[in-house]
């Protein structure tokens, strides 16, 4: 790639004039959980499978199990717990990618992502089969919007798709990011989710999601699903089968219960947010839309109300994203390891895909960490560095513990919900012009 696109930190001194640097502490948030030990994982997801309704599934019938490319705390002890459940049921299990596009829109590349998360055919007993082609299961009514589902899944005598509830970073609806989401685009492969994506421009995913699941409900074997919700820590703090009968109406519900326990940046007035590092592991998008308060990938979707971040300057990938950029326009500014990482083929499969091209376009590169923070300092208005309201995370998910300038931690000490552990003091870079300080958490 062209290195000429990266700007220097001198080249940016110079743009921006003296800038004062906060000086940084650290903060706490105090959150009240209760997640499942880890040691009871397995045997939970094995007692939920058992609560499912078989129906009309014979003996020794095969069963599709869903599984996806998501951040999901504890993936390889929930799927085995599944796979187990369905063997000590009486059924054959296999697990399929149900990702949509994600692994580069290919086989072998979906069941590398699995790898990735941890989820292979030895660490869950079972076979992983994997493959692109879909067939046509339906069409909608209204609008004729054709319905597809992974080949290997329809053969199958039953499915099981096992996901995480959450909020979705591209928009607002009954259900969101979840089992229904799961069965609509990850097993609809890159084509169904392409179809999709290219509607729910027009038709919104809101509305589009519900009607699709009920109609793959009606069409395909589903058994019912895994539902999986995690508390703040991102541990897992429920696993509860979910019946076809109700499959709509309690996913909606335990959305509520996701929202109340998703983890959140907590200020809702920022000047500068510093994301160590973006990636699919993390969200959909990069970065949780919800946590950063900038949903602008999507067409005829609101942005959220809060909070209110002025810039954003992201440093790094996770390994786990193995270079998918997406969700990097939503920065600001991006550290030239962005640059250098990111892989611009899967990026825009994934970004044509889910019809939010927006979310990779490229932001100004910076050569390192002084230069990043200089240029969004630079650029929040008659704002003293002492003054300027920084926060420093891991990333979207993992925020316990964040590095805040010293009117933040000011703030943090009235607070019951949040506690100081290190004093702000200056900020301070290494020979490189990379930041001293380790991640925050």
């Amino acid at each position: 790639m062209p290195t000429d696109l990266v700007v220097p930190e001198e080249t940016i001194q110079e743009a921006c004039g003296e800038v004062e640097f906060p000086h940084m502490g650290v903060i706490e948030q105090v959150w009240e959980t209760d997640p499942i030990p880890v040691d009871e994982i397995e045997d939970r997801a094995a007692e939920a499978v058992k609560e499912l309704p078989f129906e009309d599934v014979p003996e020794g019938g095969e069963v599709a199990i869903g599984a996806g490319s998501r951040g999901i705390a504890n993936l390889p002890e929930i799927i085995r717990g599944v796979v187990r459940g369905v063997e000590e049921s009486g059924y054959e299990p296999f697990v399929f990618p149900a990702m949509g596009s994600h692994g580069g829109a290919t086989a072998e590349g979906q069941v590398d992502k699995l790898s990735t998360l941890g989820v292979t055919e030895d660490s869950i007993g079972c076979p992983i089969r994997a493959t692109m082609e879909v067939v046509e299961v339906g069409r909608t009514p209204e609008r004729d919007v054709t319905v597809y589902a992974d080949a290997n899944a329809v053969e199958a005598e039953a499915i099981i798709p096992v996901n995480r509830i959450k909020p979705h970073t591209d928009f607002q609806g009954p259900v969101e990011s979840g089992l229904s989401k799961m069965l609509v685009i990850g097993m609809g492969k890159q084509r169904g989710a392409k179809t999709a994506h290219d509607w729910a421009v027009d038709w919104s995913l809101r509305n589009m999601l519900p009607e699709i699941t009920g109609i793959l409900l009606e069409e395909l074997p589903v058994a019912g699903g895994v539902a999986i919700l995690e508390d703040e820590h991102d541990d897992t703090d429920r696993l509860e089968a979910i019946s076809p009968s109700g499959f709509l109406k309690r996913e909606a519900e335990l959305l509520e219960t996701a929202w109340e326990h998703m983890p959140k940046l907590p200020f809702d007035d920022i000047d500068v947010l510093v994301v160590d590092r973006i990636g699919k592991d993390v969200s959909g998008q990069g970065m949780d839309t919800n946590v950063t308060g900038r949903r602008h990938f999507t067409i005829n979707e609101p942005e959220p109300e809060s909070p209110e971040v002025k810039r954003v300057y992201v440093r790094g990938f996770t390994k786990k994203t193995k270079g998918n950029a997406m969700g990097m326009g939503a920065a600001d500014f991006v550290h030239q390891g962005v640059f250098e990482g990111l892989e611009p083929s899967k990026t825009l499969i994934n970004a044509i895909t889910a019809s939010t091209v927006r979310g990779v376009r490229l932001p100004p590169v910076v050569e390192n960490d002084k230069a990043g923070l200089t240029a969004a300092l630079g650029t929040i208005g008659p704002v003293t560095g002492s003054e300027a309201r920084v926060l420093r995370v891991t990333d979207t998910m993992r925020l316990k513990r964040c590095y805040a300038s010293e009117p933040l931690v000011e703030s943090a000490r009235g607070r019951e919900d949040l506690r100081v552990v290190e004093e702000a003091d200056e900020t301070e870079f290494d020979g490189e012009g990379g930041f001293a300080a380790v991640s925050p958490e």
